[in-house]
């Protein structure tokens, strides 16, 4: 096939026009990070949030190309469906995903209220499952497509007071590793990217104490930054070949 300036092959060759990609969970950390890194080898990105709007205003601003922010509550079915409605609407069907958004609430299980312990599963795990639904039937029609869901060393490595968000991550790994069985010989590739401990809100409340044996005992003895991991999803966008993986930028967190 032949290339594209926005160094996507495939989606620049197919269609005209500049390739799409949708970041849910990209007001902020990672997701932000991925969006502008999407936007640096040429996408329009449609920015998702839930409640941090300004947030992902915010990284709407920073951006080169087209962008559009847009809401939903990804646990929700009907409104992940209104979510894909608009952003095709406005930008196009969906190239690639980066499904990014999450929600972690950490507890010892005998002390977790099962309403919290499904908030967890319902965002994390279920709503990976309803954007990856909503973008399939486009991609797997036009016989391209990219997936890449954000999962964790958590569901790698067990930490206490993670039951959930582990329960939930190692759920992604195995929902991106059938789905990749599933639609890999309709042009569409599905993979996991998992980040090591990161400067985000998600991780703000870790103690100093905590951040510094955690670098200490890593095989890289530092913590890292979305800025550092965000371009590892290259891998997954350039390369037809590759499918049903996830790639740990983690330091070796994973290996210890």
């Amino acid at each position: 096939m032949t290339g594209s300036a926005t160094g996507v092959r495939s989606p620049a060759a197919r269609r005209p026009g500049t390739p799409v990609a949708l970041v849910t969970g990209a007001s902020g950390g990672f997701g932000a990070a991925v969006a502008a890194e999407l936007d640096r080898v040429g996408f329009r990105v449609a920015l998702h949030y839930n409640s941090a709007a300004d947030g992902a205003r915010d990284v709407s601003g920073r951006l080169t190309n087209d962008s559009i922010v847009v809401q939903a509550d990804v646990g929700s079915w009907e409104a992940v469906g209104a979510l894909h409605r608009q952003v095709v609407e406005e930008l196009g069907e969906v190239d690639v995903l980066v499904s990014n958004a999450a929600v972690r609430r950490d507890a010892l299980m005998m002390g977790q209220s099962p309403e919290v312990w499904s908030e967890v599963i319902r965002t994390n795990l279920l709503g990976t499952f309803h954007v990856c639904r909503a973008v399939l039937p486009s991609m797997v029609k036009r016989r391209w497509g990219r997936i890449i869901n954000v999962v964790s060393p958590s569901a790698l490595v067990a930490t206490p007071g993670q039951t959930a968000y582990a329960a939930s991550k190692s759920g992604v790994i195995a929902l991106t590793r059938t789905l990749a069985t599933e639609c890999g010989r309709r042009g569409v590739t599905v993979n996991a990217i998992s980040p090591g401990f990161m400067e985000t809100r998600m991780t703000a409340n870790a103690t100093d104490k905590f951040r510094q044996n955690l670098a200490a005992n890593l095989p890289v003895p530092r913590l890292t930054t979305p800025e550092e991991v965000a371009p590892a999803i290259g891998v997954f966008l350039d390369n037809d070949y590759v499918t049903g993986q996830v790639l740990s930028v983690d330091g070796g967190i994973s290996l210890t």
